[in-house]
């Protein structure tokens, strides 16, 4: 990554250990795409009512930016389901989620420029 990962705890209290995660699962993102520019990371509640109190049980929401060359690529756990934001009660799944979903973003993205070689090439 050309310039450090941005980690933002939003209505939330930090963790170093959630922290650490993240930064784990950012040094994966780069197997998928070398050309990582930027990256933020947000961590906040999915606030349900519009008081914002943190209720019991609510769901985590993680968003994840990437630049690379050309693209600007955003991923988040929000399921836009009820039913689903249930799962990310849980901030492991919420990251894990997030990040799978940048994951497949990156794959495609890479994906689609070695079909756009190949047909530069061909021509």
């Amino acid at each position: 990554m050309q310039s450090p990962a941005q980690i933002v705890f939003h209505g939330i209290d930090h963790s170093d250990a959630v922290e650490e995660r993240i930064r784990e699962k950012l040094a994966k993102l780069e197997q998928f795409h070398k050309n990582i520019t930027a990256c933020r990371v947000v961590v906040e509640l999915h606030h349900k009512n519009t008081s914002q109190v943190h209720k019991r049980g609510e769901p985590f929401l993680v968003t994840i930016s990437v630049s690379v060359p050309g693209e600007e690529l955003v991923a988040s756990s929000d399921p836009g389901t009820p039913d689903g934001l249930k799962a990310h009660e849980d901030i492991g799944l919420a990251l894990r989620d997030a990040f799978e979903s940048m994951e497949r973003q990156l794959r495609d993205l890479a994906d689609r420029r070695k079909s756009e070689m190949k047909a530069v090439v061909a021509d």
